[in-house]
């Protein structure tokens, strides 16, 4: 399979976070969460030097194609290409798509942090490969940004494609899992409650079998 495809078949995203796991700790995590044979995983180290975040997807990227998992870097397509990772991640100020894509190529992954089902539809009309739908809930993880609530989830999943990946993020945990998936999210992000689970490959396996992956 391609990326695109095997893209398709992408229930739960990861994101191992510096904000949440220790620098010395992020191989590790990693590996904790590749265990559980997930399917997508992001690398986002906020407020690093890009040198730095460099030298982590070098590391994190040959462990991910090791386990068939697809590596999205944030924030930096020139690093996602010099790492050799299948794609970047993208926020709303971040610029146009098309350049990145240029950059990229055609069969790299490209998503977007989407705030509103009018952003979310703009990212798919740029031809984003995903989409980040959210916060949700109010997190730690994007501070100062606020929550959308629930009620989006089902228009937006209505006005784009059913094939499309819609990633529901934002507070996202056991708890309140359930609520989004009866709102009509068929795919989430987890960071924080995953990261710092003291079993995180269980948890991340119990998960992908909540959402259907396996």
């Amino acid at each position: 399979m391609n990326r695109k495809e095997r893209l398709s078949s992408c229930r739960l995203y990861g994101i191992v976070d510096t904000g949440y796991t220790a620098e010395n700790q992020l191989l590790s995590v990693t590996e904790k969460l590749l265990a559980a044979d997930l399917e997508i995983l992001q690398l986002r180290a906020k407020n690093y030097a890009p040198e730095r975040i460099e030298e982590l997807g070098s590391q994190l990227a040959p462990l991910c194609r090791k386990h068939g998992c697809l590596f999205i870097i944030n924030d930096y397509p020139e690093i996602a290409l010099s790492t050799g990772a299948d794609g970047v991640h993208l926020g709303q100020d971040d610029g146009a798509l098309a350049p990145v894509r240029a950059m990229l190529g055609p069969d790299a992954i490209i998503g977007r942090s989407t705030h509103s089902p009018e952003q979310a539809l703009a990212a798919f009309q740029e031809e984003a490969d995903y989409i980040g739908f959210g916060p949700l809930f109010p997190t730690g993880t994007k501070p100062g940004r606020p929550a959308i609530g629930l009620e989006d989830i089902a228009g937006v999943r209505r006005r784009l494609p059913e094939e499309f990946p819609v990633f529901c993020i934002g507070g996202v945990n056991g708890d309140t899992l359930p609520s989004v998936l009866k709102a009509g999210a068929d795919r989430v992000v987890i960071v924080s409650w995953l990261l710092t689970h003291p079993n995180i490959t269980e948890t991340a396996m119990a998960l992908r079998k909540t959402l259907g992956e396996i």
